[in-house]
């Protein structure tokens, strides 16, 4: 099953982060978006054929590891990225060229533009006709290794025919470069897209489409709610039990000045877990530039950070004894590195204290700063957790800071580097089963190790409502699902958590893997 996706406007770097990951992998992708203004060199590019500083003209310039010479990406073009398996021979580059620039020439001809073809000894997709020369209408750039695809095409829909003024597309200093638009073809990105996915199925086989697009999510209805009165149902109340144990891990947090997403967060798991003497740590303060629709952390204007929290947190992880620490963190927009280097910090102070301890990291997206990351990376984690949070299509509501792509590309990042790579999701926001099987699928295509799946419970009248509960025997299921879609391990039950039980999920992962 090729699995396609509309992921609307991506950074190249960050979709190129997220073809090699997804190249690693057996599953068939097809990944089809929108650039912002880039221009990309092939392995074989002359950069005398850009002809501007591309900052000039409000472009990045990206080197990258497809055939060709210079191109442009830009919003109105239609960029494909098929990752695929190619039977490999002695042809297979130029046989699989062929075929994707036979699919683009199908999906032209079935958006009504005649003249769509080949321009023999010009690589590529050209219009002909009108008494003027051939006119290129799409790039075709591709990589094959190992059997794999990648790189693919760059349909021009209704871009900024002036952006290729300022390089010598692909090398070719004589021809023009036309778009749908500018050869009398008015269709919406949208269509373009359809006719894509429609001759992609015919070529690779039966596709499952999964639009991930924040204009795709916004045009679909919000879920049901269930009413402020619908009371919990007993699986999901819990006692406070405020036993000796609890007071000691609550002296020890108060004494050293440190916040816990227990607390912060009203996580109904905090009896039990403070009553086994864990904690998960908050650091970067106690207020989040985000307003996520499901959390109840404070979002006020943050303070500034507290240079002795790493080696805080390191000494109550000494004082509690634990053999798996778990830190995360508000999320500080505010800050150029999203506090990363903070991260950092308490990593390497549980190294230096504990050197045995193992530390898991609950990060926030960073705001795409794939620098910041590196610095989280470099501090090597055992274990670098990122939560997903919910489906696609209710990211607006849910995540509205965040984006569902970029999600997928830090753990793609962070799983390429080496490390073990962790995330979670709520259920009873008002996805579907299939949404939670793409999301699930993403995930182990990424190369997520442990999955969480737990309920979302409405903290106050004021967050989103819940949609609906899932009873407890609907949880192994989810379980189930996700290990057959690849991944290691999956916690999935009503009160589960993306840092409860940690340690033994952790363990539980490695293990299966």
């Amino acid at each position: 099953m090729l699995q396609a996706r509309w992921l609307g406007r991506v950074r190249y770097r960050d979709a190129h982060a997220l073809q090699r990951a997804l190249f690693e992998r057996t599953d068939d992708y097809l990944l089809l978006l929108e650039h912002p203004h880039v221009y990309t060199l092939g392995v074989r590019a002359s950069l005398e054929h850009v002809l501007v500083p591309p900052g000039s003209v409000g472009a990045e310039l990206v080197k990258t590891d497809r055939g060709g010479d210079v191109t442009y990406h830009g919003p109105g073009q239609l960029v494909g990225y098929p990752i695929v398996d190619v039977p490999m021979g002695p042809d297979a580059t130029p046989r699989y060229v062929h075929a994707v620039e036979q699919l683009v020439i199908d999906v032209l001809g079935d958006l009504g533009l005649a003249g769509a073809g080949r321009d023999e000894g010009y690589p590529g997709v050209w219009v002909a006709g009108g008494g003027r020369a051939p006119r290129k209408i799409c790039a075709i750039g591709v990589r094959l290794t190992r059997g794999r695809s990648m790189h693919g095409f760059a349909l021009n829909v209704d871009p900024d025919l002036s952006m290729f003024d300022h390089i010598v597309p692909c090398g070719i200093d004589d021809r023009e470069v036309t778009s749908l638009a500018a050869e009398g073809v008015t269709v919406t990105m949208a269509e373009v897209v359809d006719a894509v996915v429609a001759r992609a199925a015919a070529l690779w086989g039966p596709v499952e489409r999964h639009d991930v697009s924040r204009a795709a999510r916004d045009e679909r209805p919000h879920p049901p709610a269930l009413s402020i009165g619908t009371r919990k149902p007993e699986w999901l109340r819990v006692k406070a039990n405020m036993g000796p144990e609890f007071r000691r891990v609550r002296g020890t947090m108060r004494g050293l000045d440190l916040v816990t997403v227990c607390e912060d967060a009203g996580c109904p798991n905090i009896f039990e877990c403070w009553n086994d003497g864990t904690a998960t740590f908050m650091i970067n303060g106690d207020r989040c530039t985000r307003a996520c629709g499901f959390c109840l952390v404070d979002t006020r204007r943050p303070g500034p950070l507290d240079p002795l929290e790493p080696e805080h947190v390191a000494e109550a992880v000494a004082r509690m004894g634990l053999a798996h620490a778990v830190v995360t963190a508000v999320a500080r927009d505010d800050l150029p590195d999203g506090g990363a280097a903070h991260f950092a910090n308490t990593i390497h102070a549980l190294r230096d204290r504990l050197p045995d301890c193992r530390v898991e990291v609950l990060i926030p997206d960073l705001r795409g700063s794939w620098s910041a990351l590196e610095a989280v990376i470099e501090a090597a984690p055992d274990v670098l957790n990122h939560n997903t949070e919910t489906v696609p299509r209710l990211y607006s509501r849910v995540r509205p800071g965040a984006r569902y792509e970029r999600t997928l590309e830090l753990l793609a990042r962070s799983a390429a580097a080496g490390l073990t790579t962790k995330s979670g999701i709520m259920v009873g926001l008002g996805e579907t089963l299939p949404e939670i099987g793409h999301v699930l699928g993403d995930l182990a295509a990424v190369g997520c190790g442990p999955v969480t799946v737990g309920q979302y419970l409405r903290p106050s009248a004021s967050h989103l409502p819940v949609a609906r509960y899932y009873a407890p025997a609907e949880y192994p299921a989810l379980a189930e699902l996700g290990r057959e879609l690849g991944l290691a391990h999956v916690e999935a039950g009503p009160l589960v958590r993306s840092s409860f039980e940690a340690d033994r999920v952790a363990e539980a992962a490695l293990t299966a893997a």
